[in-house]
């Protein structure tokens, strides 16, 4: 490093790196250096003796195998009369909108879990409730039209 007395006269003296400064760069820039050599997975060798250590190797715990990722999304319409599968593989759809009863979608919760269960059969419950008002609702309908038709006739 150049002696901080021998900058010329034009250049700010607060400008030029004072020796204390350089030090203190140069400690942390090989502190970075020993901090990079240990997350590169090397043992970090602050003396810089590089020499091997005695011994045997610490193995690597084996891979459990590749995970494989399926997505699988089962879809209602809102009356839960309409009930619709995607399944992903990998980021691309294989499967896309195809029915599915809701029996089997009922069925297939509880093999998976009973929350999942419990949930998807409170919507089914739902749904149930739902239709079974509508069916009631539309034999009103009938009955009425029905006794319309009665009294047209007689």
């Amino acid at each position: 490093m150049a002696d901080p007395r021998d900058v010329p006269a034009d250049i700010p003296a607060d400008s030029v790196p004072q020796p204390d400064a350089v030090a203190a760069v140069e400690t942390e820039s090989a502190a970075v250096d020993a901090g990079q050599t240990a997350l590169d997975g090397l043992p970090a060798d602050p003396a810089g003796e590089g020499k091997p250590k005695r011994g045997r190797q610490r193995r690597q715990p084996a891979s459990k195998g590749r995970a494989v990722e399926l997505m699988l999304t089962v879809t209602g319409s809102s009356d839960g009369t309409d009930w619709r599968a995607e399944v992903a593989h990998a980021g691309k759809v294989v499967i896309s909108d195809l029915p599915i009863p809701a029996t089997a979608v009922s069925a297939a919760a509880k093999d998976l879990h009973p929350d999942i269960a419990e949930t998807i059969d409170g919507v089914i419950a739902a749904a149930r409730a739902q239709q079974q008002s509508r069916v009631e609702a539309l034999q009103a309908q009938l009955e009425t039209a029905r006794q319309a038709l009665a009294d047209l006739e007689a």
